[in-house]
């Protein structure tokens, strides 16, 4: 392998899942300003959108999230090809 391609500043960091709430933690090199205390120790805190505890893919569950009201203004606009 070769020698000083990979960073050297690994640590803690907590992940949240925003959807669910879900936290865990793992080491990554990751650049973040939030933190967020995890049994009495405070982490560097990295917020997803989704992980694997809300995935559809490996909950099993399909779940459409639509913020924007994008399926209404696709929909809108090509109600006038119905039949």
């Amino acid at each position: 392998m070769k020698k000083g391609i990979h960073p050297e500043n690994y640590r803690m960091v907590a992940f949240k899942d925003m959807s669910n709430e879900d936290v865990f933690l793992t080491r990554s090199t990751a650049n973040t300003k939030d933190t967020l205390e995890v049994d009495g120790v405070e982490y560097p805190l990295i917020k997803l959108e989704i992980s694997r505890t809300s995935h559809p893919f490996y909950t099993g569950k399909s779940k459409l999230v639509d913020t924007a009201g994008r399926i209404d203004k696709f929909k809108n606009k090509y109600s006038k090809f119905k039949k």
